[in-house]
């Protein structure tokens, strides 16, 4: 990902954070995120929640659902802000989502809601952290040991499933 892609995708990430993009009237949390396609497309997504909670779609969700239903797969990067001002991480279900369309090595940039953190930010030098105190890491970094799609194509065993004793 080049300088200049991976600036577009923050700067997407933080359009689709604005109060007038995301519906999170019951967590007060904002939450931005910008997909990167292999094709240079940007799919922004932002929180939508429900009253019922489970119902709730984050951003990340968001984002790879309006990709993948305009039929797009191969993604390149995934950037998420908040608006608070430390990188957040995907919670546990957009992780596994992240996981079924996205390489294990993508670069996730987890971006403070308040970047660029100026230098000599306290968050300079911890691991991961790059200009900015953007943290990038990856899917295979948040979600290690991880089921996904080629698992299923392995091959069966042909024995039944037995109880442990």
């Amino acid at each position: 990902m080049s300088v200049e892609q991976r600036e577009s995708l923050i700067t997407a990430a933080f359009e689709g954070k604005p109060k007038k993009n995301t519906y999170s009237p019951y967590s007060k949390f904002a939450v931005g995120a910008a997909l990167l396609a292999a094709d240079g497309t940007i799919f922004k997504g932002a929180n939508i929640e429900n009253a019922s909670y489970g119902g709730t779609i984050c951003a990340e969700r968001t984002a790879i659902v309006k990709a993948v239903s305009d039929g797009t797969k191969s993604f390149i990067a995934l950037a998420v802000v908040t608006d608070v001002p430390s990188a957040i991480s995907p919670c546990g279900m957009c992780r596994q989502v992240i996981r079924e369309f996205c390489a294990l090595d993508m670069p996730i940039l987890l971006v403070p809601g308040d970047y660029p953190k100026p230098p000599g930010d306290e968050s300079e030098g911890k691991p991961g952290v790059t200009a900015g105190g953007v943290k990038e890491t990856s899917i295979g970094e948040l979600l290690p040991d991880s089921f996904g799609p080629e698992q299923l194509e392995l091959p069966r065993t042909g024995g039944r499933l037995t109880p442990r004793k």
